[in-house]
């Protein structure tokens, strides 16, 4: 699996929604560095107790900026 990188088109999508909820931005993170090469991210039978462990697991605070350089002013 190829390892996520990021570009200017990501940075502005995601720059965009932490304008609106940095909580969601960062999920919006998390599902891109978890997918695989064919655009698909597999969760088990319960994916919202997945995603808020893998969320708590990632991020120290995920209401914060978490992309490197930080927030474009």
């Amino acid at each position: 699996m190829k390892p996520f990188t990021l570009n200017r088109r990501f940075r502005r999508t995601y720059d965009q929604l932490f304008k609106k909820d940095p909580a969601t931005a960062n999920a919006f993170l998390l599902l891109a560095e978890l997918v695989d090469a064919g655009g698909q991210v597999q969760f088990g039978p319960c994916p919202k107790v997945e995603i808020q462990q893998l969320m708590a697991a990632r991020f120290n605070d995920p209401r914060a900026y978490q992309l490197p350089g930080g927030p474009k002013r």
